[in-house]
């Protein structure tokens, strides 16, 4: 039985836009997963060393019938494929970061992998990007993001299809 899964993409290194569009068509290719849509993309201030170029995020969903560890493999293959190198600055740049926001409504804590994604609902980068493939998602705490949305400020968030509007 399928699985919804929502992966927040994000980039500020080699073209991010770019990068980001090659993520949404490899994430297209990934086998026993069907691609069901993406957000416009969003520009936004890094969240870690601010001596960095600003992200560009999005936030696509897929209905895998992959586990949660074998996609999440399948996610950082992305990565390394677009030249994404590990080990650097926390929150550093990067030319692509893909993470699993959400896996159905399960809830995993290992060594590799914590879904929820930890901060998700203190980061307007994926709050708002989220809302747009799934506005009626409702978080297993009875949390509606449609809510969440509203009451969270937008960080400064701007529409790259639109550029100079903030959200």
């Amino acid at each position: 039985m399928p699985v919804r899964a929502y992966i927040g993409l994000g980039s500020n290194q080699q073209n991010p836009p770019l990068q980001i569009h090659n993520a949404l068509a490899a994430l297209k290719q990934i086998r026993r997963t069907v691609f069901v849509g993406h957000s416009r993309l969003y520009r936004s201030r890094p969240m870690g060393p601010v001596d960095q170029p600003d992200f560009v995020n999005a936030v696509a969903a897929v209905d895998t019938c992959l586990d949660a560890h074998t996609l999440l493999s399948e996610l950082q293959s992305i990565e390394d494929r677009q030249g994404r190198v590990r080990g650097g600055v926390r929150w550093g740049p990067r030319t692509l970061d893909l993470d699993l926001l959400l896996f159905g409504d399960e809830q995993i804590a290992t060594d590799k992998l914590t879904v929820p994604h930890p901060g998700l609902l203190q980061r307007s980068f994926v709050l708002y990007p989220l809302y747009e493939v799934a506005p009626d998602l409702r978080f297993k705490e009875g949390k509606l993001l449609a809510e969440l949305v509203k009451d969270h400020p937008d960080g400064e968030l701007e529409l790259l299809d639109n550029p100079g509007k903030r959200r």
